[in-house]
């Protein structure tokens, strides 16, 4: 197939392919080759296999060394040494525009713990017949290419990462169907429909003919002319530039209506998540058959207008109280008006309810609110796709009002749902794809004071140990690296796969995994947090989840993780390895995919030390002050303020007398985190002296509750720092 000359890249992958198809059967002379230029460039090779050193390698995992969550020098430093030592003349000086990668937690083409003997064998035929077909497209050849592409398909790990390799190693040839070019593909202005269709109705990686299908439907639309990319580098690029300038403008439209919220610090400000709702359609549900039949839901008030009319929520207040004076303070009405038309969105699923104890149907929001001044009575609505209608009683007592959230209680939401389990309606293939918002190892690099290389090797220990725990002093970021760290190895943050907990002294193994509870007719067998998201993982195993422990030394942890203590263990994770669980007698496992990320406060005092038993099975990983790491130091010269410098230099002298304290020591130190989240306009005189008469003088007395003059001495140097 024809290339063009616009990118460096294609030309040098695919002469590395050309030089790797030599190593298909002297792969320990490879591996050889890939220690050597990682010692040449002074970095460590990344953990490729569960016993350290690989014994084996595919040449997909090889690309995969330098197209994953690096910076553009780091990928540019392995792939020239890798290509160096292979013989590549290709040169690479473009910035990899339109490369797709692989997630930081799935950088390898094979299971790294449950590998078959075949699987590396495989994926090399698969590279050399897809060279072979690529170079001469025969019908035998093709023949052959299909055949070794659903053998692959059938191996762990195989999924949509399969057409990334096929792209990187003859980007010509190959299309890439990796989320991002997937979700480019299906837009309305980028491809005709005809393909647009076909792209919509794929649910999994196609099989090698219907891929095949695909990439010549697309390469013929490409040919044609019609738009501004004619190959499929091209058109990877152009879907990587659309998709960075959509979620750059996500991300300034949430800067300007938001301040540093608690989600914000947590990183979950842009995350978008399905919501379940609670909707009454009418007082004694008298518009439901109604509502049905024209797929729509609606809510009254219709005297106050357009509800986008109001840009705050005190404003749509001050109006209902106006107009319907009558009614008193109408709290959860207007609360209910302003979800509806802000909050509620296309993708939400909606449980139609009669009185407070009977379910009437389920739906999915399908369209943005829309005021209808035709609509009568209703003229608040939205489009829903209702899927299911009848009636089921429930044991539980509804909320009145006339729309609740119920995302947040997963016990209803649970109750719920069994109504519908059975239903006939195909809703899950139907439900809208939801769209995370991408994030990757260099916005965590952006956003978390800490170097490429120790980032590298916190990602290393999580994958291969499984489970990690950060501690540190207070302020060191902890909390606010934890999910962030898991969503750069997820490469989006989907925060229906990470779980937030906290322990405390009288959190129980009956909160944890399983245990009775209280009900109308008795005790009930309630499933804890961890039992909940274990089966939550185990049932999309081809997918990373997390499971972040805020102050996990707080809780009493033999109790609270019982007989599941052995089976968090990296080696003794999976179905193999069911351990009976104390009340059910159910046999239970903990899945590969699930990853624990604990936290720990090393300035309490209060909390005793962790046993030998709990540290055997977590790599621990020190955070420390960041004061003079180089993030910090360009967030420091970004403020512009000369008395904030001065105050951080002053703390910085205060950590070095912590740390020199013999009855402190470095787990006692300030950290940074005290001081992030500031703006030049928000860095005041006030905010500063806050900090330190708020924040920080109080820890100082609890350090020093018996050495007053230490507390007065830095007291006094803290404040002056600000004059």
């Amino acid at each position: 197939m024809t290339t063009d000359s616009q990118y460096s890249w294609p030309r040098f992958f695919m002469e590395l392919a050309d030089k790797l198809l030599a190593f298909k059967d002297d792969r320990q002379a490879l591996i050889a080759t890939l220690q050597y230029v990682y010692a040449e460039l002074g970095m460590d090779l990344p953990t490729l296999d569960s016993g350290g050193i690989p014994t084996d390698i595919d040449p997909f995992t090889v690309y995969g060394l330098f197209n994953r969550g690096l910076t553009d020098n780091k990928r540019r430093a392995v792939a020239l040494g890798i290509g160096g030592a292979l013989g590549v003349q290709a040169p690479l000086h473009d910035d990899f525009v339109g490369v797709p990668v692989l997630l930081n937690i799935n950088a390898t083409f094979y299971d790294q713990v449950r590998r078959d003997d075949g699987d590396i064998e495989r994926l090399w035929d698969l590279f050399a017949v897809a060279l072979a077909y690529a170079d001469q497209p025969t019908e035998q050849a093709e023949a052959v290419f299909r055949h070794a592409y659903d053998a692959v398909l059938q191996q762990r790990h195989a999924s949509w990462n399969v057409t990334m390799g096929l792209f990187w190693i003859r980007p010509y040839a190959y299309v890439n169907l990796s989320s991002r070019d997937r979700w480019f593909l299906a837009l309305p202005d980028r491809m005709p429909s005809s393909v647009r269709s076909v792209l919509a109705s794929i649910k999994k990686v196609p099989g090698s003919a219907e891929y095949l299908r695909i990439r010549d439907s697309i390469l013929l639309v490409l040919k044609s002319g019609t738009y501004e990319y004619a190959s499929f580098p091209e058109l990877s690029a152009y879907a990587w530039r659309v998709s960075e300038q959509v979620n750059r403008e996500n991300k300034d439209s949430d800067k300007e209506k938001e301040e540093v919220t608690q989600e914000a610090a947590l990183g979950d400000a842009d995350v978008q998540i399905v919501r379940y709702w609670l909707y009454a359609p009418g007082r004694g549900a008298c518009m439901w058959d109604e509502f049905y039949s024209r797929g729509i839901m609606g809510l009254a008030w219709g005297e106050i207008g357009d509800l986008t009319a109001y840009a705050h929520k005190e404003d749509l207040k001050a109006q209902m109280l106006q107009t319907y004076p009558e009614n008193g303070t109408q709290k959860n009405d207007i609360h209910a008006l302003w979800q509806f038309a802000n909050e509620m969105k296309p993708g939400d699923v909606v449980f139609v309810k009669k009185g407070r104890s009977e379910i009437l149907g389920r739906g999915i929001v399908a369209g943005d609110y829309v005021f209808d001044p035709e609509g009568g009575h209703y003229p608040n609505c939205r489009e829903v796709r209702w899927t299911s209608a009848g009636n089921w009683p429930i044991d539980e007592r509804l909320a009145m009002k006339t729309l609740t959230e119920i995302t947040d209680y997963p016990e209803l939401l649970s109750r719920i749902e069994t109504f519908f389990e059975d239903s006939d309606d195909d809703v899950e293939s139907e439900e809208p794809l939801v769209i995370f918002p991408e994030y990757s190892a260099r916005q965590f690099l952006n956003e978390v004071y800490m170097g490429e290389e120790r980032y590298d090797a916190i990602v290393g220990l999580l994958r291969t140990k499984k489970n990690i725990i950060m501690q540190g002093a207070p302020g060191v970021g902890k909390t606010y690296a934890a999910k962030r760290l898991a969503y750069s190895m997820m490469g989006v943050k989907d925060a229906s796969r990470v779980m937030l907990i906290q322990f405390h002294q009288s959190y129980s193994y009956e909160d944890f995994i399983e245990g009775y509870r209280p009900s109308g007719a008795g005790f009930e067998l309630v499933k804890g947090a961890f039992y909940s998201f274990c089966k939550t993982a185990a049932d999309d195993e081809e997918n990373a989840y997390f499971f972040i422990i805020d102050e996990i030394n707080r809780g009493n942890l033999s109790k609270i993780f019982g007989e599941l203590f052995m089976l968090i263990e990296s080696d003794k994770r999976g179905p193999k390895n069911k351990l009976q669980l104390l009340y059910s007698r159910e046999l239970f496992y903990v899945p590969r995919n699930l990853h624990i990320i604990g936290m720990m406060n090393t300035a309490d005092r209060s909390l005793a030390m962790l046993d030998y038993a709990l540290r055997r099975r977590f790599a621990f990983v020190e955070l420390c002050p960041a004061f003079d790491s180089d993030g910090f130091r360009d967030y420091c010269s970004g403020l512009g303020n000369l008395r904030f410098e001065a105050l951080v230099r002053e703390v910085e002298s205060l950590n070095r007398a912590i740390a020199e304290d013999e009855s402190l020591g470095e787990g006692f130190c300030i950290g940074h985190s005290y001081f992030c989240n500031m703006k030049p306009e928000t860095c005041t005189d006030a905010a500063l002296a806050s900090i330190v008469d708020y924040e920080l003088i109080p820890m100082l007395k609890e350090y020093w509750f018996d050495e007053p003059g230490k507390v007065r001495e830095w007291t006094d140097r803290l404040r002056r720092s600000l004059r």
